[in-house]
């Protein structure tokens, strides 16, 4: 099983190197992948170094699986290209998410519809994963009408730069910013670029996504999200309405009967979610689960999860992992 991770040497690439060794993916021949500065370098993978090649020479190789976290434009250019040579793309951008001839996969989810014949697999943007996860299984039983979001996402999820300049002004350090705005001790309403109808890009990928990860276009998601200064973990503040009343403690033994998800639901005991304890886990997050007083078969949650793990890395691994136990390679 030859896999080449495509932007290895990025936020996200460097974790996906970690969550394929935490779970043993089956890797006969790693084939690191990174740009041109990068060529001739050397990751270390399970003990081994492996030197960093470029774009053609991991399509020569023809891996089974290749993993993008590179970008939208590179994965634009070279996806397709892998796939000519037989190879399995699961790419983290959002080149591909919308695209109708592709499947958008969280595989809890929807994993089942994957076929032969996809070549090409999207991963979804970080906060739709940890929102549709706790999401679906109560679209199923309740069905959704509405849901409003807010997010409260870490600096790791624009990535190196944005960590940098948060450390740097923790330590009162000039340096470059990735930001228009200070981050530490601030909350910026900004996350991706501002689209003609003023929500950001991010905004919109929370409110399109989950439509096409649960077929189903009949309820609305509305969205503000917000970039915070912690380190590691996307939260999001989630008010969803049903077409069905539901009961409190059925929401909770549904939600905790779910793999992926833990449920930390106990607020006399000051057990909730929170990104510093949810770094570093494949889990998602929920808690604070509670009726919302003003409308009725309405709740109100708090899902949280590590955004560079199963909003990035673990899902895309898990995707791999479904493609191997199902013999769609």
């Amino acid at each position: 099983m030859k896999v080449a991770i495509v932007g290895v040497t990025g936020m996200v690439g460097n974790v996906m190197l970690k969550v394929l060794e935490d779970r043993n993916f089956p890797i006969s021949e790693l084939i690191p992948v990174a740009s041109e500065r990068s060529l001739g370098k050397t990751i270390t993978y399970k003990n081994t170094n492996y030197t960093i090649v470029g774009m053609q020479d991991a399509i020569d190789k023809q891996p089974e699986i290749a993993i993008f976290s590179a970008g939208g434009s590179a994965s634009l250019e070279w996806a397709p290209k892998f796939a000519e040579v037989g190879t399995k793309v699961i790419d983290n951008s959002s080149a591909w998410r919308m695209d109708p001839t592709k499947k958008l996969v969280v595989p809890e989810i929807n994993a089942q519809e994957l076929t032969h014949s996809d070549t090409i697999i999207a991963n979804p943007n970080c906060s739709t994963i940890q929102m549709v996860m706790a999401l679906a299984p109560l679209h199923k039983k309740y069905k959704m009408k509405r849901v409003v979001v807010s997010t409260y996402q870490s600096v790791s999820g624009t990535g190196v730069k944005a960590v940098q300049q948060l450390e740097n002004e923790i330590q009162g350090v000039e340096g470059e910013m990735a930001y228009p705005h200070p981050i530490g001790k601030n909350a910026l309403p900004h996350c991706d670029v501002f689209l003609e109808n003023g929500y950001t890009k991010e905004e919109m990928k929370l409110a399109k996504e989950p439509q096409k990860i649960l077929n189903d276009s009949s309820f609305f998601v509305t969205a503000t999200a917000v970039r915070i200064p912690t380190a590691g973990g996307h939260s999001e503040a989630v008010n969803v309405e049903f077409e069905q009343d539901f009961d409190l403690n059925d929401v909770r033994t549904l939600l905790s009967r779910v793999e992926g998800i833990t449920v930390q639901d106990d607020v006399q005991n000051n057990v909730y979610p929170m990104p510093i304890y949810a770094n570093g886990k494949d889990d998602v997050f929920v808690g604070r689960l509670r009726r919302d007083e003003t409308q009725s078969n309405t709740l109100n949650m708090w899902i949280v999860s590590d955004n560079l793990r199963k909003g990035a890395a673990t899902n895309a691994v898990q995707i791999a992992e479904h493609l191997l136990l199902n013999e769609l390679i």
